[in-house]
């Protein structure tokens, strides 16, 4: 098994945080920082019931049955959409019918949870078509990433609600007994976020790290999404949070405009973390190269600040691409030894 990344899921009793004397002390402080800042959905317990929708790209019903399947085997019923199946060129369906599916879900009392069954490009023209007063009144957990950056970054804005940044159902693995450990570990990290459960992350050591132990919620997503919400009802507001971002496909130099833009805008200035997930680049044509490297792009737009800054970290477009809960309380560490991030609550 490659345990260069691992997860370990553990109660909240098992963590300890500096400057906090006893558990139950850090148990009630976390508790109440989070009920301050943002709407925590209720965990899922067994029999509940997972809606599965398409609000950004299209898919078809047998590639989602996988993951149907394996959220049966995990106690939970699973609703399937009206989108899944649906084609309207590479989208899920005409806007109106992905706004109407993902609305029926978020009304439903009965489900608890929606998982997003893939990205792709889509969510950004629904957005303004829900109504989310009864999702407010009555928040669930909204699951995905990619373009579902869209609606975690929207919640966080406008709501301040709790949603979960993972893999989607185009990533569950056809065969379960001959997933690689990798599959497994990322796959069972969603089950493990459902059901309230700590979670535990590592990444290894970067030598443009900057050390570092900080607590704050979490926020972020795909960096080419968070771009395109600047200025709008659904822009992420990063003060006081610990941001992770990724990408994929994009070129050094569009790279390095994005963080301009993060940079210009205020974005990095009131951070408590940093987190820089994967990126997978895009070679220019000819190959002309940019002269500098993700780390050396990132550590450009941060040099005058403080807080710490960790590269490497297991998510994004690629396997090691774990769950991650969006405006929960989490406690980066960021040491020589190597990275850690905790979910507190």
């Amino acid at each position: 098994m490659n345990r260069k990344y691992f997860l370990s899921a553990l109660a909240i009793s098992s963590i300890s945080i500096p400057g906090i004397s006893n558990l139950s002390e850090a148990a009630t402080i976390t508790a109440n920082e989070a009920k301050r800042r943002h709407k925590i959905p209720s965990y899922l317990v067994g029999g509940d019931t997972i809606g599965i929708t398409c609000p950004a790209g299209a898919i078809t019903l047998e590639e989602v049955l996988p993951s149907i399947q394996l959220m049966e085997s995990w106690g939970y019923k699973v609703k399937i959409g009206k989108t899944v199946g649906a084609h309207y060129f590479t989208l899920g369906g005409t806007d109106e019918e992905r706004a109407m599916d993902l609305q029926e879900m978020l009304d439903n009392p009965d489900i608890k949870a929606i998982m997003c069954a893939r990205g792709g490009y889509g969510a950004v023209r629904i957005i303004d078509l829900i109504d989310f007063k009864r999702f407010e009144a009555h928040p669930k957990w909204i699951i995905g990433f990619s373009d579902i950056t869209v609606l975690h970054a929207h919640l966080d804005r406008k709501f301040k609600i709790a949603s979960i940044h993972s893999k989607m159902c185009n990533s569950f693995p056809s065969d379960w007994t001959k997933a690689e450990p990798i599959q497994i570990e990322t796959i069972l990290s969603i089950r493990q976020a459902l059901a309230g459960q700590a979670l535990r992350y590592t990444a290894p050591y970067d030598e443009l790290n900057r050390l570092g132990d900080v607590q704050a919620p979490l926020i972020g997503g795909n960096l080419s999404i968070i771009e395109t919400l600047a200025g709008s009802d659904s822009d992420i507001n990063t003060d006081g949070k610990i941001l992770f971002l990724e990408d994929t496909g994009e070129y050094l130099y569009s790279i390095d405009r994005m963080f301009w833009n993060l940079k210009r805008s205020g974005k990095l200035d009131k951070l408590k973390g940093l987190i820089i997930g994967g990126f997978k680049v895009k070679l220019t044509e000819g190959g002309d190269d940019f002269g500098k490297t993700i780390q050396e792009i990132v550590s450009e737009k941060v040099k005058e600040f403080s807080y710490p800054v960790c590269f490497q970290f297991p998510v994004g477009h690629q396997k090691n691409n774990y769950a991650l809960k969006c405006g929960v309380v989490h406690h980066l560490e960021v040491q020589k030894q190597g990275t850690t991030l905790t979910s507190i609550f």
